[in-house]
């Protein structure tokens, strides 16, 4: 009798331990895989779950969620052989659990591996200006060809960013100077479209005073001043003695020629007035 109520106890617990074993709880977002006998059985879902201890196994539990992936900066060479430091981040989710764990191997290092070859083609394509401009450009591209090429592992890339376009410090320096450069072409331009746009209002402001002959000599003289001065202030200063008279007929010169450019004689080098120069 006590040997049969031992037997029977004995399989209650036996039942009991097989069945909370045979209980699997898999958390919501995640997935699991369940091989029996060493091949693959069925999928479990978020939830409560069963399966055959001893001959089944868990082999894999992943979460079904979005994942990030950052590429830490990589080498390319754009279309006109600028060399560059390109990053980027990958937004990607596994849709199917089977193929992401079955058909490849380390769905991370493939996945990365295969933004850095394609990032590399894609700033390839572009010249230097077009990497800056056309950033989403290169985004859609990269999407485009990863989602296609990621299709048969069983996962979805969401999107891809480009975060940062880098050239070599001696490429850095070579703009700098080139942009420097133009801007400060472009600032002689503009002082010297300034001084001619001055000169045509001051000419028209004098032939509309009856008096534009004082009016002149006396600008004249207020600009001979102030030259004075700023010599005055230099270190290296010089005393220039220079002839109003000369700069009075030249400006007169000039608003007759607005009135009347037929009525000017052609000038010979000994009709204006010289200036004297004294150290």
């Amino acid at each position: 009798m006590d040997i049969l109520l031992y037997s029977v106890i004995a399989a209650f617990i036996s039942t009991v331990g097989a069945f909370l074993a045979s209980i699997r709880i898999i958390n919501e977002g995640n997935e699991a895989l369940v091989e029996r006998l060493g091949q693959y059985n069925k999928k479990l879902t978020p939830g409560l779950n069963f399966i055959v201890p001893v001959v089944d196994s868990i082999v894999v539990e992943e979460t079904t969620r979005e994942k990030v992936l950052g590429i830490d900066p990589q080498n390319a060479i754009s279309k006109d052989n600028v060399s560059l430091r390109v990053d980027a981040v990958v937004y990607w989710q596994i849709i199917d659990l089977e193929k992401t764990f079955y058909v490849v191997e380390d769905i991370t290092s493939a996945i990365e591996n295969l933004v850095v070859t394609t990032l590399r083609s894609a700033i390839g394509r572009l010249e230097l200006e077009e990497t800056y401009s056309s950033r989403d450009k290169i985004n859609q591209e990269l999407l485009q060809q990863l989602d296609e090429a990621t299709s048969n592992w069983g996962v979805k890339i969401t999107r891809v960013e480009v975060r940062e376009i880098t050239p070599a410090r001696t490429v850095m320096e070579s703009l700098e100077l080139e942009r420097a450069a133009e801007s400060k072409k472009r600032a002689a331009l503009l002082e010297t479209e300034g001084t001619v746009k001055s000169i045509e209002m001051l000419s028209k402001a004098l032939q509309l005073q009856p008096d534009a002959q004082k009016v002149l000599q006396y600008l004249v003289a207020q600009r001979y001043v102030d030259a004075n001065e700023k010599l005055g202030e230099s270190p290296n200063s010089k005393i220039v003695f220079m002839d109003p008279n000369a700069l009075n007929q030249a400006m007169t010169d000039l608003m007759l020629h607005r009135e009347n450019p037929s009525s000017i004689p052609p000038r010979t080098p000994g009709d204006s007035g010289n200036g004297s120069q004294g150290s």
